[in-house]
Parts: structure tokens; sequence; C-alpha cells
């Protein structure tokens, strides 16, 4: 009798010990493993923009529920592009983001950015045009500064080297002729395509713009380097000179 009175003993316990886990595993933990799954069967194709930084943060901050923390970020600065390209010093003013979420949300633009770049390196630019404009939109449509790139093109026209030349202000930046030359020569490059963006959204080329390239033109020219093009880069949507008739 005694020894069936230890076993139902032990069955209370284990009940208890259940239950009392089953209170203290955190409420969102059901919900994370679900979303998890749904990232998996659709490759992140399936989520809104806070479900995926909501599963981000959750590897920076693995016992917090971060869905408010994403729908925040969402809210405070636009998007999931906005969020990532973000300077890292207003990341860091939101409540609850600490370098570790910081660093993840950097990582994930840089490899999405390094992805883009080398499926451009090495192969004629003229072919991958599509893809070029959208390495440039994804690098430069959501900086809050203005920035000059270089895209340095071989003699069979294929990406040999892409650089950030200047950063400027919200609306201004300079380029340096024969800083682009000396640049091009180093690299032994054939062609140039200038890219720049305008923080304000609108591509537009204004008239400073329009003169620098006329410089860099003339100076590339006396070298016998071409000036492929100039793209302007803004939020969803870029101009080129060249379309423009402007080179």
């Amino acid at each position: 009798m005694a020894r069936r009175d230890a076993k139902g003993d032990n069955a209370a316990i284990d009940a208890a010990a259940a239950a009392s886990a089953a209170e203290s595993k955190p409420h969102y933990a059901g919900h994370r493993k679900r979303l998890r799954a749904r990232f998996l069967a659709s490759d992140g194709d399936g989520l809104a923009d806070y479900e995926l930084l909501e599963l981000i943060l959750a590897q920076a901050i693995p016992r917090v529920d971060t869905k408010p923390l994403a729908k925040q970020l969402i809210q405070r600065f636009g998007g999931f592009a906005e969020v990532i390209n973000a300077e890292a010093n207003a990341l860091a003013k939101i409540d609850g983001i600490g370098d570790a979420a910081v660093t993840g949300l950097k990582i994930i633009r840089a490899t999405a950015l390094r992805h883009a770049r080398q499926e451009l390196m090495g192969r004629p630019v003229i072919a991958s045009w599509d893809k070029l404009i959208d390495y440039c939109m994804a690098a430069m449509a959501h900086s809050p500064i203005e920035e000059f790139r270089l895209l340095f093109l071989d003699k069979r026209n294929a990406l040999i080297a892409d650089e950030v030349q200047q950063h400027g202000t919200v609306d201004y930046t300079t380029l340096y002729p024969r800083e682009v030359m000396k640049r091009a020569l180093e690299l032994g490059a054939s062609a140039i395509i200038m890219v720049h963006n305008h923080p304000s959204g609108d591509p537009t080329p204004s008239e400073p713009d329009i003169a620098m390239t006329r410089e860099v033109g003339e100076a590339a020219e006396k070298l016998g380097i071409a000036l492929y093009d100039h793209l302007v880069i803004g939020k969803g949507s870029h101009a080129s000179f060249r379309s423009l008739g402007l080179l």
C-alpha cells in the first residue's frame, strides 16, 4: 500500500513540475516557433516586414518578446529596408536596441550588399544592367546623406572595382575629377560609371550634377577613359544621364 502511495506522490510531483514549467515558459515561445516554421516553409516570402525583423532581433535578444520592438522600428523608420539602412546611432536610440541588435541588423545589410556585388563582379555590366541598378538602389537609395560611388570597368566592360569616393551632407557632396582619374589609372580601368544618391528621394539631376559630370567626362576623355553613365539614385527610382541625353 505504501508503495502505491509513493508512486502516486511521485506522479503528483511530476505533474506539478510540468505545470510549473508550462507556466514559466515565455508567452511568446510558441509564437516564435511558429514564426520560424513559416519562415523556413517560405524562405521568408510569407512574412511581413515586422515579422522578419522580429526573427532577426530574436537572434540578438533571445529572451525578449521582439515583436513590439520590430513594429516600433518599422513605425520609426518606415520599412524593412529603411531599418537595416538606418544609421547605427539612430538605431541605438530606440529603447531595447543594444549593440548586439544593431550589429545583427547591419550584418543583414552587409550580407545582402555583398551578395548583390558578387553577382556583378567580373561580369559585363551592360549585360547585367538590371542587377546593377538593383545593387545601386540597395546600397544607396536609403542613405540619409549624399554619397558618390564609382564603378570601374575593364576593356570588356566588366566591373573590376566598386568604391565610395565621397560622403557629403543631406543634399550635397563634391567629386574631384583629378582624384577620379587618378584612381581609374591605378586600377587600369577603361570606363567609369558614376553613381550618387539624392536623399530627398527625387533622382532628377541638378545643375551642379550636370556640371560635375561634364568636368569628369572631359578629364576622362583626355586620358582615353570612357564615362559610360552617371546614375542618380532616388527612393524607388533612378535617373540615367545617358538615357536623358546628358552624356
